[in-house]
């Protein structure tokens, strides 16, 4: 078995990239972690809802990492009109996000209801815009609808935009169960999917008691687990990397109510090709992390941009924090990455 891989620079379809000093901390990591091109989420305080905001959020994007391919998006909400569709695709930007309401962080803005935005949706499909969508319902006690069964309960709303928009690509985005991956596998090939550097190696019982593994959505069960690591041993071409990458200071997730978010940038590919390693799947890093998502959305690095990475099966330590403010106290000014104190068994040498 080889114990040296080269291969190109990853493409990380979903990741949070924050504001302030923790983007300052955040986006730096992007190329550390093995990344060249990221597709980045709009739902900051406020949320960018206009090719405006995106494209100068963009702007302190690239200061802060001049060598990264920056992919941006919107936010679904009832001021996005058709027209401003058509302008943020003469733009460049790639595609809209859809949250329902409060299902994560910074989604009070997100949507009730579909059908409201099918004229949005319409323009999308026209000028070839991408639909993400964070695929939950929220929690309904008369429904039981909980974090558990959110997900799988969703589902029947993605095949209808699927049925009603059967050009519009739509992204179900951060998969975990098994019925999400049997759903994308049996409608047509518009509709992709990611799946989460955490969610390839957590299940319920790692999340539960232990905040620094919970996230939105929630890792499932063993069987959920398995059918999201099958997929990739498949080599189904709609299925790709999308970290979700998403930061917290340590002092919000190690609380009463903590926020939901696993922080995976710093090291995105060490982990993920750790975690292939670990059920086979490492000849499936390539196809998964580099190709399938920039075929599926149609994009490549921005010019000049484009490098190869080389891993060495080599152990190293995750770092136990990640500083971004040291004038505050240490769970303040620190983010806390997964598996911290670990080994990982990959790591990146150039």
């Amino acid at each position: 078995m080889s114990t040296t891989i080269t291969l190109p620079a990853a493409c990380d379809f979903h990741i949070h990239a924050r504001q302030g000093v923790l983007m300052e901390m955040v986006v730096p990591q992007i190329a550390e972690g093995g990344v060249s091109l990221c597709y980045v989420m709009p739902n900051l305080k406020p949320p960018i809802t206009s090719t405006e905001q995106a494209l100068a959020y963009k702007a302190q994007l690239q200061k802060l990492a001049p060598n990264v391919t920056f992919l941006m998006s919107l936010y679904l909400c009832q001021e996005l009109t058709p027209e401003e569709i058509r302008n943020a695709k003469k733009h460049g930007i790639v595609g809209v996000k859809s949250y329902p309401r409060g299902v994560t962080t910074n989604s009070e803005s997100g949507i009730e209801s579909y059908s409201i935005y099918y004229p949005v949706f319409k323009a999308m499909e026209e000028v070839g815009m991408i639909l993400n969508l964070h695929g939950e319902l929220p929690s309904d006690v008369d429904q039981d609808t909980c974090v558990m069964n959110a997900e799988e309960k969703f589902l029947v709303h993605l095949k209808q935009l699927h049925n009603d928009f059967p050009k519009l690509k739509i992204v179900l985005e951060h998969a975990t169960t098994k019925a999400a991956v049997d759903m994308v596998k049996s409608l047509g090939d518009t509709i992709g999917c990611t799946i989460t550097i955490h969610h390839l190696q957590l299940i319920v019982d790692d999340w539960a008691g232990q905040c620094h593994n919970f996230c939105k959505p929630v890792a499932k069960f063993h069987h959920d687990r398995q059918a999201l690591r099958d997929i990739i041993l498949e080599g189904h071409p709609r299925f790709f990397l999308g970290t979700d990458s998403a930061p917290h200071p340590a002092y919000l997730k190690e609380c009463s109510h903590s926020c939901a978010g696993v922080f995976t940038t710093p090291l995105a590919i060490p982990y993920l090709a750790t975690i292939l390693d670990s059920f086979g799947a490492l000849d499936c890093l390539r196809k998964f992390a580099c190709e399938n998502g920039k075929r599926f959305y149609g994009v490549s690095e921005e010019e000049g941009k484009y490098r190869e990475i080389t891993l060495i099966k080599e152990t190293s330590l995750v770092p136990h924090l990640y500083s971004f403010d040291k004038s505050l106290e240490e769970r303040e000014g620190s983010v806390v990455p997964f598996l911290a104190g670990k080994n990982l068994t990959w790591k990146i040498i150039n």
